[in-house]
């Protein structure tokens, strides 16, 4: 097997297999059957996208700001800057799912409130909105474990914000989800962070 086959993310890290996996199964855990005849759209999914290979979706959509590292004739790839222009080329209602897998920490604050806005408008009604990111009290430990080899360097490298669960609620609210539709949790030993929004 080729190391390009076996690939999840840019750069190295020996946990960067294991932590993809762990996303993904985080993500499709809070999926609903239901929603899965549906479209999703991966944001920020990375050259690599390994939720988008390892779910079950009618539809699948991808959008990063890199292209992708291999086609995928499954996957509709959009490549765009959504951290200086979160604008989502789609028409309302457009999915049943969006995801944003630890893509949060690579966006500003401000960024990340219009994407969760963008999110809302192009969920259908009764579609989710799914996000991991890193725990805020995590960061300087994964910074550790960049500089060990551990995970990659060039992701940890571009975290430019720490969320919490309670910050992350008043994003989803900020971008018109209703707060008794937002759930909130931890994996990983609470090093990581996931919530869903259902609009």
């Amino acid at each position: 097997m080729t190391t390009e086959k076996i690939k999840v993310t840019r750069g190295k890290g020996l946990l960067e297999p294991f932590l993809a996996r762990k996303r993904a199964s985080t993500a499709n855990r809070l999926i609903p059957a239901q929603l899965r005849a549906g479209r999703v759209l991966d944001i920020g999914c990375g050259s690599y996208p390994y939720f988008l290979s390892h779910t079950s979706f009618k539809e699948k959509f991808a959008i990063d700001q890199l292209p992708p590292a291999a086609e995928s004739s499954e996957i509709r790839w959009h490549t765009l800057d959504l951290n200086s222009q979160p604008k989502l080329p789609f028409e309302d209602s457009y999915f049943d799912v969006v995801t944003m897998l630890a893509v949060a920490e690579h966006l500003n604050p401000a960024s990340l409130e219009k994407l969760l806005a963008e999110s809302h408008r192009t969920l259908k009604p009764g579609g989710r909105v799914v996000i991991t990111t890193p725990a805020a009290w995590s960061d300087g430990l994964l910074h550790l474990m960049a500089r060990v080899g551990l995970v990659s360097a060039e992701e940890i490298n571009e975290h430019v914000y720490a969320y919490t669960l309670p910050l992350l609620g008043w994003y989803f609210g900020r971008a018109g989800f209703h707060m008794a539709r937002v759930h909130f949790g931890y994996f990983e030993l609470g090093l990581n962070m996931w919530a869903y929004a259902e609009r």
